[in-house]
């Protein structure tokens, strides 16, 4: 599903279904605190119903099925949604459907919790807003999760930047720094907001991960033509050698949103 929106990436249409398999075996990345954080503000837990908005290749669902909750996962690619049922069997808790985020429609007050994870910025929030107030439960939870790596903070982060900034200038997901998520003004008519926290940590890479994660990025994987990608690859696994040990860890930085309904 090509994806175009001038104010991403200078209007560059991307796919994230191009980048699927990378995705699946490279994007899996969020340490065990990551969870444990959401674990103890008491959401996605044993009997609530979650809805994962964007869920990608399933991997806050298949990471955190095992904290008991029912959970329904999104997304507008086909080729997403398939890498996660794959990667999802056998877990009787978790389900998917292929969807873009405006158009899930499940009956009023179906979900004690919507999670949105690395995807809240591609919503129409105007049009979405409502239909998240009108599925979740008196009360409802809206969670929205993102992690980032910090060019600035982070040697190798900045130099496999600056190389995909070599080949998709026009990309816009770089120069990220620790800041609260974003909220648009409209979620205010129907939501509280509960709280926003921020938090630093450190995720461990070998070269060969690290290259299939930066790979997989919207800049890379998702929008240039494969003669492209095989160059960039070649150049950034040069680089790696150049300035990376076998294996490392990149500073990236956390944050949550956490939303309720009223």
């Amino acid at each position: 599903m090509e994806i175009t929106d001038a104010g991403i990436d200078g209007g560059t249409a991307f796919d994230w279904g191009r980048t699927s398999e990378d995705y699946a075996r490279f994007r899996d990345i969020y340490p065990p605190e990551f969870y444990e954080r959401i674990i103890r503000l008491g959401l996605c837990t044993k009997g609530q119903h979650v809805l994962d908005l964007g869920t990608g290749t399933g991997v806050l669902p298949r990471n955190m099925a095992r904290y008991g909750a029912r959970w329904t996962g999104t997304d507008i690619s086909p080729e997403q949604i398939a890498q996660a049922r794959k990667l999802s069997q056998g877990l009787v808790n978790v389900d998917y459907l292929v969807s873009a985020a405006e158009d899930v429609d499940f009956p009023d007050e179906t979900f004690d919790v919507i999670t949105a994870c690395q995807c809240f910025w591609y919503f129409d929030h105007p049009r979405i807003m409502p239909n998240l107030w009108r599925m979740l439960k008196p009360g409802g939870s809206l969670l929205v999760l993102y992690m980032a790596w910090l060019p600035d903070d982070d040697p190798i982060a900045g130099a496999s930047e600056r190389l995909i900034l070599k080949y998709s200038p026009q990309w816009s997901g770089a120069g990220e720094w620790m800041h609260p998520i974003e909220i648009p003004a409209c979620y205010d008519a129907h939501f509280s907001r509960v709280l926003h926290e921020e938090w630093p940590l450190d995720v461990h890479f070998t070269r060969e991960s690290w290259n299939g994660r930066v790979k997989a990025c919207r800049g890379i994987g998702a929008s240039l033509p494969p003669e492209r990608i095989a160059d960039w690859e070649a150049e950034h696994r040069a680089l790696l050698e150049a300035i990376a040990p076998e294996k490392f860890d990149i500073r990236h930085y956390a944050a949550l949103a956490w939303l309720r309904k009223r």
